[in-house]
């Protein structure tokens, strides 16, 4: 019984995966033979070399490798089996990419050796080295080594390389200081978001260091720092990184805890930003103070583009402070200042800013406290200005109906404008039907419309409908959090059936309060004149304000 059960034990411990040395380098050599062996594909694109077939064989198998293994870390209980179909599966799919791409070198006689140096999966892979994807997890020097292993590969072409989303230890910061080193030449987009969760602070400072060290002598071209809690000591463990970077253009701080003296700390450091063109802070603790510390790092991107400080707590000082900087470009296509809180002084200094970015295509102005004097400021400047405005977010800014002629104004002459979102204000009725019918023609490219949460009633809801049923392009009305009553629902999707898309673009409508406001069944009667049509008052007052409305 004791030898049954201990047999019984010993076909349990099986584990098909991970495969052994002998059986991953089987499979190399069956991929070399496969890739150079004449076929359907070979006479189609051409024959590889077997040189060249042998190294795209080693690359296959390892990113199969490295994929079925997180696939595996998914399923620790099990016997492995599904991670070794998947690796087979991968492998499959990877060797007939090669195969339909065909041989990338030519053979030249005597120098046909000298050429062959790199080995490419397909466009995308033969620049970028990515290991976010998979479990989420710590990396120790064993697991560092194995992920790391193409990039030690001879002659690998990878400018790109993405750490995210997994923790590195000291010994895997080394193991990685090592391979790097001698790839500091090739690399010009670095991604190290979220790469050290979890780690003690003392550790997370040394390997902060130790990759600003090794990251040093790279010439960058973008630099991601994200989801990693920095502050000031963080942001001076990466110092000799940040001080090593003058052609800089793309700079992400999102979500690291900068605080007014972590702003101080880059702009310190940074010694030029005149090729930025993106810079993204979110998430932060920057506030007033900070914010003027960014201001003057602002100040100096004279090529900026895409320009994000959302969340970052920033009132009307630092608000104003950051407008009078974004007076000094004229490049700005998209700008994202959402949940701050600029006031109307903030929002008029913000106006007065962006009239002179006449490419600015996407703006994000959310939840700025604007009210109607900000507002109303805000769309005259969009209205002499922003030609090609596509995108525009004004949520809850406190906007009334007094604001909404100077809206309509503005959107009647933003001809590509693909998404409109005034959710979360007190628009109304009379608001939003003015500036729907502003919407209406030479709009063919809008898609979304949100007017949600904004007091809106039957009246509003129906011109809404209206004014999207017949856009091709058109995906989403959103007017849910309103007063729109049973017959005002009915109403709306009438409007919507007899439209392009039908119903399909109707957003939930599960937070409405259909006896929320006035709009019950008895001023339904009341709406209608002797011949029995709607006609009312409200209604033919809005008219008048439409027709007298100028364009």
């Amino acid at each position: 019984m004791p030898m049954a059960q201990n047999h019984e034990e010993r076909c349990l411990s099986i584990k098909l995966w991970p495969p052994s040395d002998s059986t991953r380098l089987m499979l190399v050599e069956r991929i070399t033979s496969t890739l150079s062996s004449e076929s359907f594909f070979s006479r189609r694109y051409g024959l590889l070399s077997k040189e060249e077939a042998a190294n795209n064989a080693k690359q296959i198998e390892n990113l199969a490798f490295l994929a079925a293994n997180d696939r595996s870390s998914e399923e620790p209980n099990t016997d492995g089996s599904s991670a070794v179909q998947f690796y087979a599966k991968e492998a499959s799919k990877l060797m007939l990419d090669v195969l339909k791409r065909g041989p990338t070198v030519q053979e030249r006689g005597p120098v046909k050796e000298a050429m062959i140096k790199t080995v490419e999966i397909s466009p995308v892979k033969e620049a970028v080295f990515d290991i976010s994807g998979g479990q989420r997890g710590f990396v120790d020097g064993a697991l560092a080594t194995e992920l790391l292993r193409p990039l030690k590969e001879p002659g690998n072409s990878y400018t790109k390389i993405c750490f995210s989303n997994r923790s590195f230890g000291l010994e895997a910061a080394h193991v990685a200081e090592r391979i790097l080193m001698g790839l500091q030449k090739n690399i010009t987009d670095v991604d190290l978001s979220d790469f050290i969760a979890g780690r003690p602070e003392p550790e997370a400072l040394e390997v902060m260091s130790i990759f600003s060290s090794v990251l040093e002598g790279c010439v960058l071209r973008s630099l991601n720092l994200s989801d990693n809690a920095l502050g000031e000591k963080g942001v001076r463990a990466f110092g000799s990184l940040l001080k090593s970077q003058k052609t800089l253009e793309e700079l992400y701080f999102v979500n690291n805890g900068i605080s007014v003296e972590a702003a101080k700390a880059i702009l310190e450091l940074l010694p030029s930003v005149e090729r930025l063109k993106i810079l993204h802070f979110h998430n932060n603790m920057t506030g007033d103070d900070g914010a003027e510390a960014l201001s003057e790092l602002v100040k100096n991107c004279i090529a900026l583009e895409d320009f994000r400080c959302s969340s970052t707590r920033v009132g009307t000082h630092g608000g104003i402070a950051l407008a009078g900087v974004l007076r000094a470009g004229s490049r700005l296509k998209r700008l994202d200042l959402r949940d701050n809180m600029f006031g109307k002084s903030g929002a008029v200094a913000l106006s007065q800013a962006i009239s002179g970015h006449l490419g600015l295509t996407e703006a994000y102005l959310s939840y700025l406290n604007f009210q109607d004097k900000g507002t109303i400021a805000l769309a005259n400047s969009l209205r002499e200005g922003a030609p090609s405005l596509r995108i525009l977010e004004i949520a809850g800014n406190d906007i009334t109906p007094r604001a909404a002629p100077a809206l309509a104004e503005c959107l009647a002459i933003k001809h590509l404008i693909t998404k409109f979102v005034a959710s979360e204000n007190e628009l109304k009725d009379e608001g939003s039907a003015l500036i729907c019918r502003a919407l209406v023609a030479g709009h063919d490219h809008l898609k979304e419309l949100d007017l949600s949460a904004n007091g809106i009633t039957r009246i509003g809801a129906k011109v809404a409908a209206e004014a999207v049923a017949n856009k091709p392009d058109f995906s989403l009305l959103n007017i849910d959090a309103n007063f729109i009553s049973e017959e005002g629902i009915a109403a709306v999707k009438d409007a919507l059936r007899k439209g392009i898309k039908g119903l399909s673009v109707l957003g939930s409508l599960d937070d409405n309060d259909e006896e929320g406001g006035c709009d019950d069944e008895e001023s339904e009667d009341d709406d209608k004149d002797e011949n029995g049509d709607e006609s009312s008052d409200s209604e033919n007052e809005l008219k008048t304000k439409l027709e007298n409305l100028k364009m």
